[in-house]
């Protein structure tokens, strides 16, 4: 076998920065013998896996072939190094979460995860739902947990637990008395909204796109917290998840309003990349994931034992 795992680490990492300098620095490698190792990688193979664009190394067509398949072997042979310390083969995980899972629900099923692993070095990056499924699709993550829909051809996408939307306000306002309002009360208001690119607005600007009246946005925000906050200070109305309003709800610091024109439901999803390859880690969050939420309707049902 003429290539060796630290020619396929330089290879993956170049892929991801397109730039052997940043590849060298995040593998603690001079450029110098960054360069030298992805050339050896192709002088031996007798092939170029990149196309040079400037600075920029760019994956040609071979290249691309080869990604997934590296990034497996790695994968693999990481899982090995650790079998061979005497460990349970739980080396790291990588985890995306969109907004609402993330803030809501990841942390706690990551926490329960690592009391039962604490060997395990875990991951979490919070971010929308486009961001999260590009970081999956460039193998930056081992696996996400999104509130949108998800249709990249190199993604494989798994139902989770359903969820649904809510339309709030705060409770010295007018919907709060009636606790209902019709699609042309809705239009006639303030709204503050979610950014572009995220979950929850996908799902709400599904459900109102038959309606012709445009909506006044006042606020696009990209924290659910800071939605409630503008909220409850008067500044419009919102809708977001029932599973970030519970605590709000009971304290009485807003107030669901039910529209019973709009379908607010949608679905919590996994997702990871067709051709990763699944570490034991892996196997192993998406199995407590199902766990813990099994028998549950929708997401606000969920309660997730504390962690210790």
């Amino acid at each position: 076998m003429r290539f060796t795992l630290r020619q396929l680490q330089v290879f993956v990492a170049v892929a991801k920065h397109e730039s052997v300098s940043r590849a060298g620095q995040s593998l603690a490698l001079s450029q110098s013998a960054a360069s030298t190792s992805l050339s050896e990688l192709e002088r031996q193979s007798d092939c170029q896996l990149f196309d040079r664009a400037g600075k920029r190394l760019i994956l040609n067509a071979l290249g691309q072939q080869l990604l997934p398949q590296a990034v497996a072997l790695l994968d693999q042979a990481r899982e090995i190094e650790q079998l061979l310390n005497g460990k349970s083969g739980f080396g790291s995980l990588e985890v995306g979460a969109t907004l609402t899972v993330g803030n809501y629900l990841a942390t706690l099923l990551i926490g329960s995860f690592m009391q039962r692993h604490p060997e395990c070095r875990v991951k979490l990056q919070v971010h929308n739902t486009a961001h999260v499924v590009q970081q999956v699709a460039h193998y930056e993550l081992d696996l996400g947990l999104i509130e949108g829909d998800c249709q990249h051809p190199d993604i494989e996408v798994q139902p989770w637990v359903e969820d649904e939307l809510v339309v709030f306000c705060a409770p010295q306002h007018p919907f709060a008395r009636s606790g209902q309002a019709s699609l042309e009360e809705l239009t006639r208001e303030a709204w503050v909204l979610r950014e572009q690119g995220s979950g929850t607005r996908l799902t709400f600007d599904q459900a109102m796109r038959h309606h012709p009246t445009p909506l006044n946005i006042r606020l696009e925000l990209e924290h659910t917290e800071a939605i409630k906050r503008a909220v409850e200070s008067g500044l419009g109305i919102s809708c977001i998840s029932r599973l970030a309003l519970r605590d709000a709800f009971r304290r009485g610091s807003l107030v669901a309003v039910e529209t019973p024109q709009l379908d607010l439901t949608r679905q919590f999803y996994f997702i990871w990349h067709k051709q990763k390859y699944q570490t034991a880690a892996m196997r192993e969050f998406l199995e407590l994931c199902r766990e813990l939420t099994a028998g549950i309707s929708r997401s606000d049902e969920i309660i997730l034992p504390s962690i210790a």
